[in-house]
């Protein structure tokens, strides 16, 4: 028996917080939960199911003291930014299998306020080396530069076309009233803006915000007797990519392999998406996984993203919250595609409504492209 379309997601809620010296993650937690429950009209006693990460090993102990949970089941997979969307996921198929009713899905960080740069530290070695992270120590956003400069190699793609996707972005948080930045940029804004590892640019990079956000996941029988709008789990499938022995394409992207696999499951087709939540860490992951996915071929995702045509209007609307590069991002962003993707398919997107969305792709990276990484693909349809 197939677990898809038999769960769905009936609360979301994102902290409107962007920068809190005052609160902690497990604050940022514990609100983000209650207002995902109130957003369901459940409350903490309905969920027997609990997923989080990003809290340390065992971390997951002390946030099911802190919400005073009791679940019957838990998942703290961490794979990187990812993970929430893999929650969902493993969600749709607990509630299947009979393993909980009401499963909870929580995430909160301070990593602007505690001067937690994402992205800018070496990586810290707690698995077998590789060859050459190890003793060189790359940070993050020398890795996605590499594939900026491979994918600019292989295809002539220029900083300009990159730089488009910042700036549709920056429009989308212009009608975000949370989003930390929401002036209008240019393409020449991120041209100009000091290079941070060749050749991505400052406003080629996420921003470093505190935030959180909740979801609550229940089988689609139960949502038909709560008062939101359900939004059903169709499809979703999680792949890896790493160097292997010998092997290291830099262009490789997990979402690949998942991105096929998820649109079959759920039975749909690229032509039938009509809004996409892509996790955006960099304009680079946005490209690279456009074309990963299957909306374009190799190569052709700078001319793809340019022209509006992943603007709100355009023909495939990306990241209509304004996504990483400029509303919000705390470390672990994949969570905040879940709720903008339910947010659109409810029909609560406001002046970045897509028109009669029904269907929507949501798609998280973890980790670091071209190197180990995860990509976690899920559709979601409006019920």
């Amino acid at each position: 028996m197939s677990i898809w379309g038999t769960t769905a997601v009936v609360g979301a809620w994102e902290h409107p917080t962007r920068f809190a010296p005052h609160m902690t993650a497990f604050q940022i937690h514990a609100e983000s939960a209650r207002g995902a429950l109130a957003d369901a009209g459940l409350t903490i006693g309905d969920v027997d199911g609990f997923f989080t990460s990003g809290v340390g090993p065992i971390g997951l102990l002390s946030l099911c003291q802190h919400l005073d949970l009791r679940p019957d089941h838990v998942d703290s997979t961490s794979i990187g930014g990812s993970s929430f969307v893999s929650h969902c996921l493993h969600a749709a198929a607990a509630i299947a299998a009979g393993l909980c009713k009401v499963a909870l899905v929580t995430y909160g960080s301070t990593a602007a306020s505690g001067r937690f740069a994402v992205g800018t530290a070496g990586l810290v070695m707690g698995e077998p080396p590789d060859q050459f992270e190890a003793p060189f120590g790359p940070t993050i956003v020398g890795s996605y530069a590499m594939v900026a400069q491979r994918h600019m190699h292989e295809y002539g793609t220029t900083s300009a076309e990159l730089a488009e996707i910042a700036v549709t972005m920056r429009r989308h948080a212009g009608l975000n009233p949370h989003a930390k930045y929401r002036e209008p940029i240019t393409v020449e804004d991120v041209l100009a803006s000091r290079v941070i590892s060749s050749p991505l640019h400052l406003l080629d990079c996420c921003v470093i915000s505190d935030g959180g956000g909740a979801l609550v996941l229940t089988s689609a029988e139960r949502a038909r007797d709560l008062a939101r709008r359900p939004v059903l789990v169709l499809g979703g499938a999680e792949a890896v990519r790493h160097l292997g022995i010998g092997r290291h394409d830099l262009l490789d992207v997990a979402a690949r392999q998942s991105g096929p696999l998820a649109l079959a499951r759920a039975g749909v087709r690229h032509d039938d998406i009509d809004c996409c939540m892509i996790y955006d860490s960099y304009t680079i992951t946005v490209l690279a996984t456009l074309e990963a996915l299957g909306f374009c071929k190799p190569g052709e995702g700078g001319a793809f993203c340019a022209g509006g045509r992943i603007a709100l209007g355009g023909a495939l609307p990306v990241n209509t919250d304004g996504g990483g590069l400029s509303s919000n991002h705390p470390g672990m962003r994949g969570i905040f595609l879940v709720i903008e993707a339910v947010r659109q398919l409810r029909g609560e997107g406001g002046e970045a409504q897509v028109s009669d969305a029904k269907l929507a792709l949501v798609h998280g990276t973890g980790g670091m492209l071209g190197q180990r990484h995860s990509g976690v693909t899920m559709i979601l349809g409006r019920s």
